[in-house]
């Protein structure tokens, strides 16, 4: 089988399926978030954008209007950054660009950003979107760099002021030297490494030390009092730096930090760790003088270099320790007195619930960890301890005036004192390195004018909150999440400087709008994008009253404003946006704060759908920037679109992240050879009518409901497995069993081709016209409707018993591990049916169905026993209803056989002349019949 894929993508596009305009019919508007232009795509982001076409199709043939558009969010860094590597030569970019098959002279062009923007636009769109069949309406195809983009976001910011939710102030915030500003987030939209770091305040300690100080950070100014010895790198040098008046010394690393967090830093000189080894300092907080000792796990990148060691409660410092303790050559080797080492006592600080004295100590010996080379191990147990310490830890006697205190109270006052003394300051830096997408270390820099949005405004978080709850959420576990990710949202900063694309900022064009504040409301200009390309509505005129108008109903309108205030009014709100689980904690809550503020009440968002991701081998998430992702052009090649739509649509819930599986991918594209093959068998039956029309026509019924009710929930895996699987299996069923009504298959065919059709639309178009000669598109009929199919009990009960007897026979092969000659099978006597429907009713009360038999005396003498071998399966009776098994079953005998493979005689429990020599035949039940095997 061999579909022509794009023959029917030409089709769809020749019959304008895709373009939406204002109609009678009820609408539906559904996006996607629009991709960041920063290289390649990967199997990764097309899982998410085949959920968008499935959907948006399924709606589209339940007789809705539907609006599918697409854009780039052009804005930021990306494009510059590819251009700025091509221009200096970096050879893993042009390696990266000509394995993903771009040209020498293509590459070449790289160097300007627009010629970047411009390739990729076309690659997603018409390599990736188009190829995937997707029927997004190419006419409203925008970007955010366009004039009209620019003059959308802007009048969105006048709003946001008007409403005073725009506020100036100090801020520390991530800086790429090269770049600028950038914004750390799980979506890494401006950076590809460390999505996931904190910006930390730590506590610079100053610890005076000959004439200068020596500076630790900490994150638990509390355990100052526990403080026993200064750790230092033997290996690396230090720099005393001159700090507004004050003499620092600190690592080279740290010093350059510094320097963007409003710190006069000039560098004097360079120390040694070495010449530090041996000395002393002067402990803060505890006042007291400690030594300074080496350790291999300071790292210069991290805080200062230098780290302050409080044994007691840090795992880390316990360890070196410990390891200095039993290590007299190291001590030789920095001329240390290793009975003075050996002297160092640990200090009780803080009394946490489930630890005593020293929770350090007790937990590296709980972990068993024996050395500094285990940082894994390490890690768990900091984490562990620092967890337990502030949620139940108390302050010791040791602490002087903050003995009692709970830790999380102490801390804040320890920290403000030192502070407030000169013993101390503050200082940010990341949890984990964090890398711009240029390739630079980001660092945290303090901007004293910073722009931000005011996410923080009580008002608006209720108004979030309460509109939540009115929403339809995908997964619901996300939907109960929301309240308490608008609670967690604060200020977000929404303009940088620096060579960003972008929207100027209309308060002042100094600053640029940021990626994450200028792709909140874009699916409104969806609706203005078609009137711009099509030149209907220029960018000059589009000014705030253009966009009061449009989008608010305010002013007096131009005459062909008119047409694009009434298709705002048709299409908005927007019913579903759908991202990747990257956006719930960025963009899904600034989408929905931002829609509130802006917009009227009936225009807020109805419905988000979080799509989970695909991960690659070592489970780690795909990157397009990273590489070793398999590429789009690829999987086509490999597998065609159908295949891959299937495979993300069956292999999991959307809610659930999956590893990419290329041998998974092949099976599903056998899974639409079957497909097909299957139709073209069945589409050639001849017209007799059978006994089993009925259960098709019932089964494939339920069948429709089911799918139905999956696709509405949203929920992809359970309508593709229905559909592709449970229905396929039913036909293939229907045939075995001598069905061949071919007025009943050729309307079942059809109906089951228009439920494929959303997920693979290729097939379905193959099937339909080169299988059913049909000269209509599928992708533009209805989705089937279920028909009032009366139930025959009866004949879906005697084939359930057919197939659960092939299972049941097939487990009992392979428990023998041999082929069996014979099958002898026994069907229940018929006072055991008696016996169940006697007790239909009384399920769950075995006493309730003991007095039900014993009141037969047919049954008397056989109740007890009967009723404590089937009383478990009693519930699964309730809906079925006698019939004679032994006469389905021996005219199925010739069947049996066949699908076997061994000859099957078909025996009445009660028969005389029964073949039975192992005495199976009494243990038969009603819809249980035993089974015999030689």
């Amino acid at each position: 089988m061999q579909v022509d894929e794009q023959k029917w993508q030409e089709e769809w596009n020749k019959a304008k399926l895709s373009e939406a305009d204002r109609s009678d019919k009820p609408k539906y508007y559904l996006i996607f978030a629009y991709p960041g232009v920063s290289g390649f795509l990967h199997v990764g982001h097309m899982r998410g954008y085949s959920y968008s076409d499935i959907i948006t199709r399924y709606k589209r043939m339940q007789g809705f209007n539907v609006l599918f558009p697409a854009g780039f969010h052009a804005t930021g860094i990306h494009a510059v950054g590819i251009a700025e590597k091509i221009k200096r030569g970096d050879k893993d970019a042009i390696a990266y660009y000509k394995e993903n098959g771009v040209s020498d002279a293509q590459i070449e062009k790289f160097t300007d950003y627009k010629e970047v923007l411009t390739f990729f636009y076309d690659v997603y769109e018409n390599e990736y979107w188009k190829k995937f069949g997707f029927l997004i309406d190419w006419r409203r195809l925008t970007n955010t760099l366009t004039p009209g983009y620019s003059k959308f976001i802007q009048w969105q910011f006048l709003k946001l002021h008007q409403q005073q939710l725009l506020v100036q102030k100090e801020y520390y915030g991530a800086f790429c030297p090269s770049c600028g500003p950038v914004a750390v987030d799980a979506s890494e939209t401006d950076i590809k490494q460390g999505g996931n770091a904190e910006k930390q305040e730590y506590t610079l300690l100053k610890f005076p030390f000959e004439d200068s100080f020596l500076l630790a950070a900490t994150l638990r100014p509390e355990t100052v009092y526990g403080q026993t010895n200064m750790w230092v790198r033997p290996d690396i040098d230090y720099v005393k730096t001159e700090v507004n008046g004050e003499r620092w010394i600190i690592s080279q690393e740290c010093a350059k930090s510094l320097k963007y967090q409003g710190k006069k830093i000039e560098i004097i000189e360079k120390i040694p760790g070495t010449a530090l080894i041996g000395k002393y300092c002067h402990a803060p907080g505890a006042e007291r003088d400690i030594i300074i000792l080496p350790s291999r796990f300071p790292d210069p990148k991290i805080g200062t270099g230098l780290v302050t060691s409080v044994p007691s409660d840090a795992p880390y410092d316990y360890i070196a320790l410990k390891d200095l303790w039993q290590n007299e050559e190291e001590c030789k080797k920095y001329g240390l007195n290793s009975i003075k080492i050996k002297a160092i006592q640990l200090i009780s600080i803080i009394k946490s619930k489930g630890y005593g004295d020293f929770p350090a100590k007790e937990i590296v010996e709980k972990h068993g960890i024996k050395s500094q080379n285990e940082t894994e191990k390490l890690e768990e147990a900091t984490q562990e301890i620092y967890k337990v310490g502030f949620h139940t830890g108390v302050m010791t006697d040791t602490c002087g005036i903050y003995s009692g205190m709970r830790v999380d109270e102490a801390k804040d006052l320890m920290n403000k004192k030192m502070i407030e003394e000169g013993k101390a300051e503050r200082f940010y830096s990341f949890s984990e390195p964090v890398i711009c997408r240029c390739g630079k270390n980001v660092v945290i820099k303090e901007i004293k004018d910073q722009w931000f949005i005011k996410y923080s405004d009580s008002s608006l978080t209720k108004k979030a909150k309460t509109h939540a709850e009115s929403m339809n959420i995908f997964p619901n576990a996300y939907q109960e999440q929301m309240p308490s990710v608008l609670d967690w949202f604060q200020d977000r900063a929404c303009a940088r400087q620096g060579s960003w694309l972008g929207t100027k900022f209309p308060l002042d064009e100094n600053w640029i709008i940021e990626p994450i504040a200028d792709s909140t409301l874009y699916p409104a200009y969806y609706v203005v994008s078609l009137y711009e390309n099509q030149g209907v509505v220029k960018p000059e005129e589009m000014n705030e009253a253009f966009f009061d108008y449009v989008f608010l109903g305010k002013g007096k309108p131009k005459e062909h404003w008119k047409q694009i205030r009434k298709d705002f009014e048709y299409w908005y709100p927007l019913d579903l946006n759908l991202g990747g689980k990257e956006h719930k904690t960025v963009h899904f809550p600034v989408f929905l704060m931002n829609h509130i503020a802006v917009l009227p009440e009936t225009r807020w968002p109805k419905g988000i759908f979080v799509n989970w991701w695909v991960l690659g081998k070592q489970g780690s998430k795909m990157s397009k920037s990273k590489g070793g992702a398999e590429s789009i052009p690829n999987i086509l090649e490999k597998y065609s679109a159908d295949s891959i739509r299937l495979y993300y649509s069956h292999i999991a819930s959307p809610f659930q992240d999956i590893y990419w599986d290329a041998d998974a991918a092949y099976k599903y594209k056998n899974t639409l050879e079957r497909v097909y093959l299957l139709c073209e068998e069945l589409s050639k039956i001849k017209n007799k009518k059978t006994r089993i029309d009925a259960w098709l026509e019932f089964n494939f019924n339920e069948s429709i409901k089911k799918a139905s009710e999956a696709m509405d929930s949203h929920d992809l895996r359970i309508a593709s497995d229905e559909i592709f699987y449970k229905v396929a299996r039913d036909l293939q069923w229907y045939k075995r069993r001598g069905g061949s009504n071919k007025k009943l298959l050729s309307r079942v065919l059809r109906e089951w081709l228009k439920m494929v059709t959303p997920f693979t639309p290729h097939l379905a178009e193959e099937v339909w016209h080169e299988v059913l000669q049909e000269k209509t598109l599928v992708s533009a009929d209805s989705w089937p409707k279920t028909a009032s199919v009366k139930a025959n009990a009866i004949v879906n009960q005697e084939e359930e018993l057919v197939r659960d007897l092939l299972a049941d026979a097939r487990s009992v092969f392979k428990l023998v591990k041999q082929k069996p000659k014979k099958v002898y099978v026994y069907t229940p006597a018929r006072w055991k049916w008696k016996a169940i429907l006697l007790c239909k009713g009384k399920e769950r009360d075995f006493k309730a169905c003991m007095n039900a038999l014993v009141s037969d005396e047919d049954l008397k003498t056989k109740a007890a026993g009967f009723l404590k071998g089937v009383f478990k399966k009693l519930p699964g009776y309730a809906n079925k209803e006698e019939f004679d098994e032994f006469e389905v079953l021996s005219n199925a005998e010739a069947f049996l056989s066949e699908e076997l493979g061994v000859e099957v005689k078909v025996f009445r429990e009660e028969d005389k002349a029964k073949l039975d020599p192992s005495n199976k035949a009494q243990k038969a039940l009603p819809l249980y019949p035993a089974i015999f095997v030689s």
